[in-house]
């Protein structure tokens, strides 16, 4: 008879490709500014999708892009960054896969 691994998250993962942006230093300590996608996202982290290294405890700014839908002002032109650290990545091709935890879970 086989276990099933006990799950730790306090979260539910959705799989949702989002594009976002990341914000911090990377693996040289060298500020930037990448436009990347999610691969899954929770409400306490995500997995991202990079082609830049990130330094493991490193804190990141994410940000989702949103287009202006109208000019009424009933819907906000951009969300907020959301601060979150890297806690593990691991290289796949020349693609980095990267977990960050939120800092603040998200409502």
């Amino acid at each position: 008879m086989t276990s099933t691994p006990t799950e730790r998250r306090k979260f539910p993962r959705i799989h949702l490709q989002v594009p976002i942006f990341v914000r911090g230093l990377d693996a040289q300590g060298e500020e930037f500014l990448d436009l990347t996608k999610t691969l899954d996202i929770s409400a306490s982290g995500a997995f991202l999708a990079s082609l830049r290294s990130i330094r493991a405890n490193e804190i990141v700014s994410l940000t989702i892009p949103s287009p202006p839908i109208s000019s009424s002002g009933l819907l906000p032109t951009a969300t907020p960054p959301i601060q979150a650290r890297v806690r593990r990545q691991t290289p796949v091709g020349e693609l980095q896969l990267v977990g960050v935890e939120f800092l603040n879970p998200l409502d």
